[in-house]
């Protein structure tokens, strides 16, 4: 018996440890959750991510109702690197705004960014999970490691075209309109990986329309359960705090993996305060186009730089 458990031990420490780029087996989505992920698409990945809503507001000082719908797009693409991210984010919004005396309706882009995201820290980097063949329990007790989140930073510009009504916009004060306007944004984005990767925590900071006459400072936290190989739920909670504009928001909804490209998703989000309060139902759908995605490993043990694991990539790939 203690001749077995040493070839044991033996043979797992010559198991070379592999480290796997950001591209993952399926379809990795935002959606429906309002926060951005850490992780890229992966090199040369295109991914979209669209959905539509619906909104019912109420304000209970100024006496109004509104009630519309949105369309909101997100393109992600991996470009240079694995672990770049350039991403375009469109919202379109549509609304009629009804109190005593007037109906107004109002219809523009709310929000259009374009930017990019990077990686700074991989905590699964160079980071092999031991395994103790002696103890069952050890092996199932909690693993600190995934405490170290994963870290990206992303920086984008927002762009507001000529009178449009949702813009945290400089306007001229001798002029009945607001100008067209490009302003920027900024975000800390932390990731976590808990159970064996079943509960994921994801928490944005974002400075946005820096410069402005209002500038917008916010966080959003999300959790996300994956409940089996299609099924997964999250909740989420949003703050967001300007001058012009403030709120906090909860959410909560479901994903269903279609297929390992095609996730479809439903939410539900609610305003915590009545000025207005806000309430927003919206479904969706996640596709990924991987088709020119080469698989990149880098051998640990080996201590092999990105640069160096994908020539040898490369060149077995050629063999």
């Amino acid at each position: 018996m203690f001749k077995i458990k040493n070839l044991l031990i033996v043979a797992i420490s010559m198991l070379p440890s592999i480290h796997y780029a950001q591209h993952t087996d399926q379809i990795n989505s935002n959606r429906p959750g309002e926060t951005m992920s850490a992780y890229a698409v992966g090199k040369s990945v295109i991914q979209i991510e669209t959905g539509i809503y619906g909104i019912k507001q109420n304000h209970s000082l100024l006496n109004y109702d509104a009630n519309g719908f949105g369309l909101d797009a997100t393109l992600r693409w991996g470009l240079f690197m694995e672990k770049l991210e350039l991403i375009a984010d469109i919202q379109y919004q549509n609304e009629t705004y009804t109190s005593l005396l007037s109906k107004t309706a109002i219809a523009d882009f709310k929000q259009t960014v374009l930017g990019a995201k990077y990686l700074i820290y991989d905590p699964f980097k160079n980071y092999e999970k031991k395994v103790n063949i002696y103890s069952w329990k050890a092996n199932r007790a909690f693993n600190w490691h995934q405490l170290i989140p994963a870290i990206s930073g992303f920086v984008g510009v927002n762009y507001s075209a000529e009178n449009n009504p949702y813009a945290f916009s400089n306007r001229n004060p001798t002029e009945s309109r607001y100008p067209a306007q490009f302003s920027p944004k900024a975000m800390l984005i932390t990731q976590n990986h808990f159970g064996d990767g079943r509960w994921v925590l994801v928490s944005n900071i974002t400075a946005d329309y820096i410069g402005t006459d209002f500038p917008s400072y916010g966080y959003a936290l999300t959790l996300t359960r994956g409940f089996n190989n299609k099924w997964s739920g999250f909740v989420e909670n949003q703050g967001i705090k300007s001058d012009l504009y403030a709120d906090a928001i909860v959410r909560g909804g479901a994903a269903y993996l279609l297929n390992k490209d095609i996730q479809i998703d439903a939410s539900i989000s609610t305003s915590l305060k009545d000025t207005p309060s806000a309430l927003y139902g919206g479904i969706g759908f996640s596709w990924r186009y991987d088709a020119n995605y080469q698989e990149v490993r880098i051998n640990i043990d080996n201590k092999d730089s990105d640069k160096k694991a994908l020539k040898r990539a490369k060149k077995t790939k050629k063999g």
